[in-house]
C-alpha cells in the first residue's frame, strides 16, 4: 500500500465527510480540496503452495495505491520526502523491489526529520511492502509495527482510513509469513473500519483478504460463501482487479471442494476480466488456475497448455515457479525426458531468486521431490547408481535449505513439511535412524503448530520406519496414531462443515488409503497363529474407518452420523441366522474375517497379491455383464468364492445361516456376491444376500411390520441432452406389477417427475418406500453420481434433502430400478454407496448395471409380491426375486439376475 503525503489528512476528511452526509451536509468539494491525488488500491496475487503434488494458488489483496506519475518523472535521487515517495512507487511498479527500498528508506528519514507523524506512517507502510517483496521478514514486521504504533498514537478520527490501509499491509506481512490465524484478525478488523468510515471498495477488498485466510486454514465453504457474496456485488459493477481475484479466488475454492463446473466458469470470466483490464498478473494468474483446474479433471494435454501459456506470458516470479513446478510433475508423468532437460536448469534459477516465504519453502520441497522422481526413473532405465544416489544429495540439499528458511521465517508448519520430506528422502536410501530423527523432529513441530494434514503423514512415516526396524508393538502405535489424526480430521468435518483439507481431498488414494490397509496388514501379522478377539475387532473397524472416510472424501463432509446399532448385536439377538463377512484385500494376502452368530469372530487367510486379485475381479466384472459369457463368469466366480467362502462353508451350513451380510473391500464392492459359483451353485441359490457400507445398522427393524406406502417415479424417455441413454418402455408395466402387488403406491410419470415434485411429494405424505424407475449413474466422482428427472439430473448430493424430508415418516427402502456404474470405473460403487447413505434410508436396492427392460419389471413384481406377504425380510425377498429369474429360461444368465443388490437393514 503507497501512501502519499496527501493521505496524512484522508482519514480525518473521510470521517467528517461521513459525519456530514449522516446529517444532509455533504460537500464534495471540501473533500476534493484535500485530496491531491487520487487513491486507488492495486492487488497483487499472494501464492501460497497446498500441496507438494499440485500447487495451488491463492490469492491476496496488496492495498497498493496507484500514483498518476508522469512517464517522464525522474528517477534521480532528490530530497523531497513526497517525490522520494513518487519515485518508489515507479521502482516498484517495475519490480525494481531493492531500489525502491532505497528510496523510501530517504523518504522515511525525510518524514522524520520534518516530524510528520502521519506521512512518516505511510511512508514505513509502503517500506514493509518493499521488504516483503525482498523476503526481509524482520525488517517487514519492524517497520510495519512503527507505522502501527505512530497511528495508534493519533487522534483516531483523523487517521482512520490510513490505519486500515497500514492494517492491509501488516495482513499480507502475517499471511505470507504462515499466520493465516492472525491475518484473518487483522483484515476483520479492517473491514470495520471500512464500514465505519463508508469505504464500501475496502470493505470488498477486506472480504476477499479473509477469504484467503480462511481458504489457507482449510476453511474453503466458507471462503466460497464470502467469496460468492463479493462477486454477487461486483456483477453489476465496472471491471476491476477486485472482480478479477475475486472470481479467480472463489474459482480456486470451489475447485477443492470438487464443484468443476462452477470452479472453470469463475475462472474464465476472471481471465476475461483481466483481459479486459490488461493486467499481466492477473492474466497469468487465471491462465495458471486454469491449468490446476484442467489437471484435476484429468485433462492433462490442456493442463500442459496453460501451464505453458503461464510461463510465457512472463509472470511474477512465484507463479513462474509454480507453473514450471507442474508443468514438471507432468512431464515426469508421461516421460518427456527431453523436455525435462530443458525445464530443470530453469527452475533452479528461478527458484534461486524467490525471497524466503512459505510459498518458496513448498516450491523448494515441491522441487525435490521431482528431482527424487527424475533420478529414480534414470535409476529403472540405465541403471546409473551414481547417478541416482547424486540426485538424492541434490534433493537433500534443497531440502536443508527449505528447513533453513522456514526456521528464519519461524514457520513451523512450513519447517514440519521439509522435515517430513527430508526424512522420507531419507527413508527411500535406507538411513533408517537419520529418518526417524527426522521424522520425530517434523511430529513435534506439526503438532504444536495444529496441522493434522502434516502430523497423520508424519505418524505413517514413523509407523513405516519404525516397521522396517522390526519395533511392531512401535509402529502399530504409529498408524493408530495417524488413523486418529486423520479421525480428527473427520471430526471436524462433523462439528464444523466448514473445514475442507485440500491434501486430504486431493491425495485420498496415495496418501490416506494405504495407511488404513498397512494398519491392518501390522496388526493381523501381530496375532499370527492366534485368534486374538480384540486384534481382530480393531482390524475390521479399521477397515470400517477406511470406508466411511471414503465417503466422506466423497462428499467432502461426514457423512455417516447418529445413534447406530453394531451389526454384531443385530445377528446375536435380533437376526441369529444372518453370518457377517468382511473381506480385505491387503498387500500380498486377501484376509476374511468373519462373524457367525453365537461364535466369536474368526479369520483366514489367501496368500495372493493385491494385483492378482484386482485383475481376477475387473475380468468378472466384465463378463459378468455379457449373457453369453456364462461358462467363464462361472470359472472366474468359482475362484472369488474359494477366496471368500470355502474355507467358512461347512460351518455356516452347520450354524443354519440363511443370510449373508457382507461389508466389502476395494473392488469387490463391484462385483455382486449372489453371483458366486461353488462348483454347482450360484450363492444366491442358497443364501439371500445383503451388502452394509459399515459395521452398524440405523435403528434397524422389520419393514415387513409395516403397511407398505410407495412413492413411485420414472421416466420412459431420457431428458434432451442425454441421448446416451435409450427409452425405459416397460416402466408402466414396473408400476403395475408393484399395484397388483398389493402396494398403496403414489406415481409421478415422465413430464410430472421432477425434483421439485419429488420432494413435495416425500415431505407432504408418509411413504415408506420411494421407488425411482429411472436412469441414473454410480461413479467415484461426486459429480459423474446422478439420476435422471424429466428436467436433467438430480445429483446425489441433493439426496440428503430431497429424501431426507420434514415428514416423520423415514425411507424405509430406495429403490434406484435402473441405475448403473460408470463404465471402466474401478471405484463407481463409491457413489452407490454415497447415494445410500445421502438418501438416508434405512435400505436400498439397485443395480450394478443396466438389465433388460422387460427382466427388470419381472423382477420388480416379484420382489414387491414377497415384500408384501408380511412373513420375510427385504433381502430374502430379493433373494426369491432373483431366483424367480433365475429359473426363467430367458433370464438363466448372471448378467439378468445378480446385478441387483440390497445395502443397508437386510432385515
Amino acid at each position: 500500500m503507497f501512501m502519499t503525503k496527501s493521505t496524512r489528512i484522508f482519514g480525518a476528511n473521510s470521517v467528517k465527510a461521513k459525519r456530514q452526509k449522516q446529517s444532509g451536509r455533504w460537500e464534495k468539494n471540501k473533500l476534493a480540496h484535500f485530496l491531491r491525488l487520487p487513491l486507488y488500491f492495486l492487488m497483487a496475487l499472494l501464492c501460497i503452495l497446498g500441496s507438494p503434488v499440485l500447487a495451488k494458488v491463492p490469492n491476496s489483496i496488496n492495498p497498493l495505491f496507484k500514483l498518476p506519475i508522469n512517464s517522464q518523472t525522474s528517477l534521480a535521487i532528490v530530497t523531497d520526502p513526497t517525490s522520494l515517495l513518487d519515485q518508489g512507487k515507479i521502482l516498484y511498479d517495475t519490480g525494481n523491489f531493492a531500489k525502491a527500498v532505497e528510496v523510501l528508506e530517504q523518504a522515511v528519514q525525510a518524514y522524520r526529520q520534518d516530524g510528520e507523524s502521519l506521512p512518516l506512517a505511510a511512508t514505513l507502510s509502503n517500506l514493509s511492502l518493499a521488504y516483503q517483496q525482498l523476503g526481509a521478514w524482520n525488517q517487514a514486521q519492524q517497520v510495519i509495527t512503527e507505522s502501527l504504533n505512530l497511528l495508534k498514537a493519533q487522534d483516531k478520527n483523523q487517521n482512520l482510513q490510513i490505519f486500515a490501509q497500514a492494517l492491509d499491509i501488516q495482513g499480507r506481512l502475517q499471511l505470507r509469513t504462515g499466520h493465516a490465524e492472525d491475518a484473518l484478525t487483522t483484515w476483520q478488523q479492517t473491514e470495520e473500519i471500512y464500514r465505519q468510515v463508508d469505504n464500501q471498495s475496502g470493505v470488498v477488498r477486506s472480504l476477499i483478504n479473509q477469504a484467503q485466510a480462511w481458504r489457507s486454514q482449510g476453511f474453503y465453504p466458507r471462503a466460497i460463501k464470502t467469496l460468492d457474496r463479493v462477486s454477487q456485488t461486483l456483477k453489476s459493477q465496472p471491471d476491476s482487479r477486485e472482480k478479477t481475484v475475486s472470481l479467480r479466488s472463489l474459482g480456486d475454492a470451489l475447485l477443492v471442494v470438487g464443484d468443476l463446473k462452477r470452479s472453470h466458469q469463475a475462472l474464465e470470466e476472471s481471465l476475461t476480466t483481466a483481459r479486459n483490464l490488461q493486467s499481466t498478473v492477473d492474466i497469468t494468474a487465471s491462465l495458471f488456475s486454469l491449468g490446476n483446474h484442467a489437471r484435476q479433471e484429468k485433462n492433462k494435454a490442456t493442463a500442459i497448455a496453460y501451464y505453458q501459456q503461464t510461463i510465457a506470458a512472463s509472470p511474477p516470479p512465484l507463479i513462474k515457479v509454480q507453473a514450471q513446478l507442474n508443468l514438471l510433475s507432468l512431464l515426469i508423468e508421461d516421460q518427456q525426458w527431453a523436455k525435462l532437460q530443458t525445464l530443470l536448469p530453469l527452475i533452479e534459477s528461478q527458484l534461486n531468486q524467490l525471497p524466503p516465504s512459505r510459498a518458496s519453502i513448498y516450491a523448494l520441497v515441491n522441487y525435490s521431490q521431482s528431482m527424487t522422481k527424475v533420478k529414480t526413473r534414470v535409476l529403472q532405465a540405465s541403471s546409473n547408481i551414481y547417478y541416482f544416489k547424486s540426485g538424492i544429495h541434490d534433493s537433500a540439499t534443497l531440502l536443508a535449505s527449505a528447513i533453513q528458511k522456514s526456521r528464519s521465517l519461524g514457520d513451523k508448519r512450513a519447517e514440519a513439511y521439509a522435515l517430513k520430506s527430508l526424512g522420507s528422502l531419507y527413508e527411500k536410501t535406507g538411513q533408517w535412524s537419520e529418518a526417524q530423527e527426522l521424522t520425530q523432529k517434523g511430529l513435534a513441530l506439526a503438532q504444536s503448530s495444529n496441522a493434522p494434514e502434516i502430523t497423520y503423514a508424519l505418524e505413517w512415516q514413523l509407523g513405516r520406519l519404525l516397521r522396517v526396524q522390526k519395533n511392531i508393538n512401535g509402529a502399530i502405535a504409529a498408524y493408530d496414531a495417524a488413523v486418529d489424526t486423520l479421525q480428527s480430521i473427520r471430526r471436524d468435518l462433523v462439528v464444523n462443515k466448514d473445514v475442507v483439507n485440500q491434501d486430504l481431498q486431493f491425495n485420498f488414494r496415495d496418501s490416506v488409503e494405504p495407511i488404513y490397509r498397512e494398519s491392518v496388514e501390522l496388526l493381523l501379522k501381530s496375532q499370527e497363529g492366534k485368534s486374538d478377539q480384540k486384534i481382530l475387532e480393531k482390524a475390521r473397524q479399521r477397515i470400517e474407518e477406511l470406508q466411511l472416510a471414503e465417503l466422506d472424501d466423497f462428499f467432502q463432509e461426514a457423512c455417516l452420523q447418529g445413534q447406530k446399532v453394531p451389526l454384531d448385536q443385530v445377528v446375536d439377538k435380533d437376526n441369529p441366522t444372518a453370518a457377517i463377512l468382511y473381506p480385505i484385500i491387503l498387500q500380498n494376502e486377501l484376509q476374511v474375517i468373519v462373524k457367525i452368530p453365537k461364535h466369536p469372530l474368526e479369520s483366514y487367510t489367501t496368500p495372493i497379491s493385491h494385483t492378482a486379485v484386482e485383475e481376477l475381479l475387473v475380468d468378472l466384472r466384465k463378463n459378468l455383464v455379457n449373457p453369453t459369457a456364462t461358462k467363464t463368469v462361472q470359472k472366474q466366480a468359482h475362484q472369488v468364492y474359494n477366496w471368500l467362502l470355502q474355507p467358512i462353508e461347512s460351518k455356516l451350513q452347520k450354524s443354519g445361516v440363511d443370510t449373508l451380510v457382507f461389508v466389502l473391500d476395494g473392488p469387490l464392492r463391484n462385483l455382486p456376491m449372489a453371483a458366486l459359483y461353488d462348483g454347482k451353485q450360484y450363492l444366491v441359490e442358497k443364501y439371500a444376500i445383503a451388502l452394509s457400507v459399515g459395521l452398524q445398522l440405523l435403528n434397524p427393524k422389520p419393514l415387513v411390520q409395516q403397511q407398505l406406502r410407495a412413492l413411485t417415479a420414472g421416466l420412459t424417455q431420457p431428458p434432451p441432452g442425454f441421448s446416451e441413454f435409450a427409452p425405459l418402455l416397460a416402466i408402466k408395466s414396473e408400476f403395475d406389477g408393484i399395484t397388483k402387488a398389493g402396494v398403496s403406491t403414489t406415481s409421478l410419470l415422465d413430464g410430472d417427475f421432477k425434483k421439485k415434485n419429488l420432494e413435495s411429494q416425500i415431505s407432504g405424505a408418509s411413504f415408506n418406500i420411494v421407488h425411482l424407475a429411472t436412469h441414473g449413474q454410480f461413479s467415484s466422482r461426486l459429480e459423474d453420481t446422478f439420476i435422471l428427472d424429466f428436467d436433467g439430473q438430480i445429483n446425489v448430493k441433493d439426496f440428503d434433502t430431497l429424501f431426507r424430508s420434514q415428514s416423520k415418516t423415514i425411507v424405509e427402502l430406495l429403490v434406484l430400478s435402473a441405475c448403473q456404474t460408470a463404465a471402466g470405473d474401478s471405484r463407481a460403487t463409491l457413489g452407490l454407496a454415497g447415494a445410500a447413505v445421502r438418501a438416508g434410508a434405512r435400505s436400498t436396492i439397485a443395480s450394478l448395471w443396466q438389465i433388460d427392460d422387460e427382466s427388470t419389471a419381472m423382477f420388480v413384481s416379484a420382489f414387491y409380491r414377497e415384500l408384501k406377504s408380511g412373513k420375510i425380510s427385504k433381502a430374502e425377498a430379493v433373494h426369491r426375486a432373483q431366483l424367480q429369474l433365475l429359473k426363467h429360461p430367458n433370464y438363466k444368465a448372471p448378467s439378468f439376475w445378480s446385478a441387483y443388490v440390497l445395502i443397508g437393514n437386510w432385515l
